[in-house]
């Protein structure tokens, strides 16, 4: 789907060291797996691991779904040898956890730069300590970048706040990450919800990122993918509200009008761009689900 508009309604953590999960994984709705080397991982577990997931990357059987490979950060007793191992398999995208700043990007891209069939791997970050708020704008700045994957359970410890449904100790480092993300053209994915089985949670948390401009959920369970799916897509309503708003500026345009009026409400040429990227999103939607 490259070139293309693609969704990312969900983000499933998937641990690399499980092979039954890797492999039921490609039969999952959902738009993104990310692999993980990292926190899912026992260290003993780890060298096996990341055999297992360049393995798996290899063979391929993913489909469109967006393929993100976490790994253990560089300055670990494991990172170096998940990046050596995993290069063999040219990576769609390495997710780099616990960034602090554009040094730690541009640490593992000069890395990629120096192997063979890595050059169209991308960076994505985990944004999950108070470092990569305060520079988060740098971060999205550097080599390779590509997404933000938050990491509000980290974010949340590292500040010592408390859980609360309406995430308010965190919204500053939400909108922070989320206006880096906008201002360099990354995707910007939301943090996972820990109550695997609370639907109603779920639901009212993605309802809050997508709210926000996120451009999706992280999730830590396959039953969490439907909601995010249904969340984080455009509905029927907005897709007639977009496609009217398009016909009509087309008709006002025709008659030399530079605006013209929806449902009683004003629309000019920024509402049509956000009418037009409504409709490529369920395009896109569309698209992968027939695959």
């Amino acid at each position: 789907m490259d070139g293309m508009v693609r969704p990312w309604r969900s983000a499933l953590y998937i641990p690399a060291s499980r092979e039954r999960a890797l492999e039921k994984a490609k039969s999952l709705p959902a738009d993104a797996i990310l692999f993980d080397l990292e926190d899912a991982v026992a260290p003993d577990e780890k060298p096996a691991a990341r055999r297992l997931l360049a393995e798996t990357l290899a063979a391929g059987g993913y489909g469109e779904r967006a393929c993100l490979s976490r790994i253990n950060a560089l300055d670990t007793p494991w990172g170096e040898d998940d990046l050596a191992t995993l290069a063999d398999a040219r990576p769609a995208a390495i997710l780099l956890p616990k960034v602090n700043g554009a040094a730690d990007v541009e640490a593992l891209a000069r890395r990629l730069d120096a192997r063979a069939g890595t050059a169209e791997t991308r960076i994505w970050a985990m944004m999950e300590t108070p470092l990569s708020v305060i520079h988060a704008a740098a971060i999205a700045a550097a080599p390779r970048m590509a997404g933000f994957v938050i990491g509000t359970n980290d974010l949340a410890k590292e500040l010592g706040a408390r859980q609360r449904p309406d995430r308010l100790p965190l919204m500053a480092a939400l909108q922070t990450f989320l206006l880096a993300a906008r201002a360099f053209g990354l995707v910007c994915i939301d943090g996972v919800y820990n109550a695997f089985r609370d639907a109603e949670g779920l639901r009212a948390e993605c309802e809050q990122g997508r709210d926000l401009g996120m451009d999706g959920k992280s999730l830590i369970h396959p039953d969490q993918i439907p909601v995010a799916n249904e969340v984080f897509a455009p509905t029927d309503d907005e897709l007639d509200l977009a496609r009217r708003q398009i016909a009509a500026f087309e008709e006002a345009a025709a008659e030399g009008r530079g605006v013209a009026v929806v449902d009683g409400r004003i629309v000019e040429n920024l509402h049509v761009a956000a009418a037009q990227a409504t409709l490529a999103k369920a395009a896109a939607i569309a698209r992968l689900a027939a695959r």
